[in-house]
């Protein structure tokens, strides 16, 4: 395990960017508006988001708040299965392209054998 100086950032500050940045995107707004929210510069939400810079606790529960998700949503689970948050980040443009198609779809029976055929498809690959 590499020391870290208490204000270097690691693979959780990364991690914990991924996570503000999928969110972020994933209800539609954008840095500069998020920034504004938070009395912060875009850049600054940038440094977060890239892992740059750490999130400090108060200000982890201002962007928590601002993208109406709750601080457990930006920390990794119980560590013994990925959790959904967890994968939509590792791949998130095509995840979200994947969902919000999904989530397009009206009729049951077809969003059904929608999963199914991606079932098959990842069932084939292992």
């Amino acid at each position: 395990m590499t020391k870290l100086s208490p204000r270097s950032a690691g693979d959780a500050d990364i991690e914990m960017g991924r996570r503000i940045r999928l969110r972020r995107r994933e209800i539609g707004i954008s840095q500069i508006e998020l920034a504004g929210h938070l009395g912060l510069t875009f850049q600054q939400v940038q440094k977060y988001e890239k892992g740059i810079n750490r999130v400090g606790a108060a200000r982890l529960q201002q962007i928590a708040e601002m993208l109406g998700v709750d601080i457990p949503f930006f920390y990794h689970g119980n560590g013994k299965e990925p959790d959904l948050d967890s994968l939509l980040v590792a791949n998130s443009v095509f995840s979200l392209r994947l969902l919000r198609a999904y989530t397009a779809i009206k009729d049951k029976a077809v969003r059904r054998k929608f999963v199914i055929l991606v079932e098959m498809i990842a069932a084939s690959q292992r």
